[in-house]
């Protein structure tokens, strides 16, 4: 290159005096500064900036890495993929292993507090204030990917979501019953809607609402778990107050003790199924703004998170009450659903990281007889105790094994193989007999069997037949039997009591079989299990009786649960007068009315060919990653 001569100096560059050397100097340096500023501001400069930037900014995120990290890598994917960022302006204002699945009794653990001291303090950063014309832009930009988004997932569904009649079911006298429990979810909103609304759940009795210590400081959680049930049941004003609430009153920036689990099976699965059965974005926006802050949770050395997090700062520590500051199997292994769709949605790879890190760790470590443990250090990633039980504290971790491989569209072979081998240890060391002819699964402490099956772990007879079919052939009839063995011995355990309703836990020890021989154990809070397996029994036998028995469940909550403003809880299903717990949980409205809803209707509303359930209910339509790409190729080809 020639350069023009500056007057005074040579060709060779000699001779320059010290001053000319300064301008020099100083005309190069701009030089090399204007071309290094082109590759940082220039729109097209993504590429040329990772070739500059260090290892350090670039590397992939990895086990137990900063969570302060991952915030960082996941807002600057999001930007260089175009996707977005919630922006200031958006946020306004049983555990199911133990919340849900309290050891004790229903009293004791409602109000647990989380103990533990805070270990961490990573805070995620929070996105900055955009300009009036940068956030129009941005609203522009994400309509259109939202869109398009929800449209290549519905393209890939085989069914409308809803049916073809809204799975009305064609006998009038099964019509009937599933108008029945409509009303019975009518009823139970109405009440929610006047005395406890954006609360968390309805004290019927007293009139007024329960927050409760489980959501670190979250409300709403009866509104969140609702909006998939309202809007499939066609209770379209309901779900539009549901809806508004969402948009005007959901704040997120909470600043409280919150159990990971339980904010992920209700709000993160809630606003998830929300989003794919209507394609509003404000749920998108909402679950990918709180997916970011669940993210600290994993910022352990073996990057298994622990189990409670603040919202707002992203501290993160481990249940007071767990062995050894240990994580719990059921909360850890209860991730892998929504987290594959948190990452399907956000085009951010992070989340699924995270769950496929806790298989990587699960694979890789010693199992006693095959068996999974409930509780692991997420400090040196081994188990603290050997205590297994397909109840609390371990149930759906194996439930989210066979739906994360069904929900793949049968690719996760990973999945496939941990369930089955779970499974196998399952029937060689847990599944018992008992003398009147009853199969029932029993817990496992360390080699010893306690001869005790919670209601909990009723949900396993549909989970078994959902998986009979994806198993070895010549076992496909085996599993169908065992699924329905152990519903009918759950089934037994309601028929058994005074008022119809299964108690707590049931023993098949000391004389007696599928009955609570412990006070503690005599309650019933308005829990689904049972009436989940029904439901899945139903779809794969047609059998008759499933529907049998979830009518007569309909009948005991109306005799035994509803009072005059809502549905509670009973402290005894043996006696007949009841003494009622006064709280109407969320997931009797999520869970135990959706479920009889769908046995009442048509397979075609929300068809298992399209849709799994999260251990919430909550629905989360199946990835076909063949179709979602052909779809992506389409939509660039359209767009360009």
């Amino acid at each position: 290159m020639v350069f023009r001569k500056l007057p005074g100096v040579s060709a060779s560059g000699m001779g320059l005096r010290l001053s000319q050397k300064f301008v020099f100097l100083l005309f190069l340096s701009g030089l090399v500064t204007l071309c290094f500023g082109a590759l940082f501001f220039l729109p097209d400069s993504v590429r040329l900036k990772r070739i500059f930037l260090s290892k350090t900014e670039t590397q992939p995120v990895t086990v137990g890495s900063g969570s302060e990290n991952d915030a960082r890598e996941h807002l600057k994917r999001l930007k260089n993929q175009g996707g977005m960022t919630p922006a200031k302006g958006e946020t306004s204002t049983k555990l199911k292993s133990l919340s849900r699945k309290p050891p004790v009794s229903y009293e004791a653990t409602e109000e647990r507090l989380a103990g533990g001291k805070a270990q961490e303090d990573l805070t995620l950063p929070r996105s900055k204030t955009e300009s009036a014309s940068a956030k129009a832009t941005s609203s522009d930009h994400g309509a259109s990917s939202d869109t398009l988004s929800y449209n290549k997932f519905k393209g890939c569904l085989l069914k409308p979501p809803l049916g073809r009649d809204n799975g009305k079911p064609s006998d009038p006298k099964t019509n009937e019953r599933r108008e029945k429990v409509k009303e019975m979810m009518k009823f139970a909103w109405d009440n929610y809607k006047r005395y406890a609304w954006g609360k968390n759940e309805l004290r019927p009795l007293t009139r007024n609402g329960h927050i409760g210590n489980m959501f670190g400081g979250l409300r709403g959680a009866s509104i969140i778990d609702s909006l998939d049930t309202l809007y499939i049941m066609g209770l379209m004003e309901e779900y539009n107050d549901a809806k508004d609430w969402v948009q005007t009153s959901l704040d997120l920036n909470s600043n409280g003790e919150a159990s990971l689990f339980e904010v992920n099976i209700r709000y993160v699965g809630g606003l998830l199924s929300a989003y794919y059965l209507t394609g509003e974005e404000l749920y998108k926006s909402k679950v990918m703004e709180l997916g970011e802050k669940l993210l600290p949770a994993f910022n352990t050395p073996t990057g298994i998170p622990r189990g409670v997090i603040n919202l707002g700062s992203g501290t993160s520590w481990s249940w007071g009450w767990a062995s050894a500051g240990s994580s719990i199997l059921a909360e850890f292994g209860t991730l892998h659903l929504e987290f594959v769709h948190l990452s399907e949605l956000s085009r951010n790879p992070i989340y699924t990281e995270k769950v496929m890190n806790i298989r990587k760790l699960l694979n890789k470590i010693e199992k006693p007889h095959g068996l999974y443990p409930n509780f692991l250090s997420p400090v040196s990633g081994n188990w603290v105790q050997h205590h297994v039980s397909i109840g609390g504290l371990g149930d759906s971790f194996y439930e989210y094994l066979i739906k994360s491989y069904l929900m793949s569209d049968k690719t996760d072979g990973d999945a496939k193989t941990m369930y089955y081998g779970a499974l196998e240890a399952i029937e060689a060391n847990l599944v018992q007999k008992s003398p009147g002819g009853l199969t029932y699964m029993a817990e496992w402490r360390g080699g010893i069997l306690d001869h005790k099956m919670g209601h909990l772990a009723c949900f396993s007879g549909g989970m078994i037949g959902i998986g009979a079919d994806d198993g070895a052939p010549e076992k496909r009839q085996h599993y169908l039997d065992l699924a329905a063995e152990i519903t009918h011995t759950c089934h037994e355990s309601y028929t058994r009591s005074a008022t119809k309703l299964g108690p707590e836990a049931f023993r098949f020890d000391g004389g007696g079989e599928a009955t609570a021989t412990r006070l503690s154990d005599r309650y019933y809070i308005l829990r689904p299990e049972v009436i989940e397996s029904y439901m899945y029994m139903w779809r794969l036998t047609h059998d008759p009786k499933y529907r049998e028995w979830g009518w007569e469940a309909v009948e005991a909550l109306e005799q035994h649960c509803r009072v005059e403003s809502g549905f509670s809880g009973i402290r005894d299903v043996y006696t007949m007068t009841a003494s009622h717990d006064n709280m109407q949980q969320s997931f009797f409205l999520s869970e135990t009315l959706k479920y009889l809803y769908l046995l009442f209707s048509d397979d075609d509303l929300l068809p298992l060919e399209d849709w799994v359930f999260n251990t919430e209910a909550h629905p989360l339509p199946i990835i076909r990653k063949s179709c979602l790409q052909d779809d992506a190729t389409q939509d660039k080809t359209v767009s360009e």
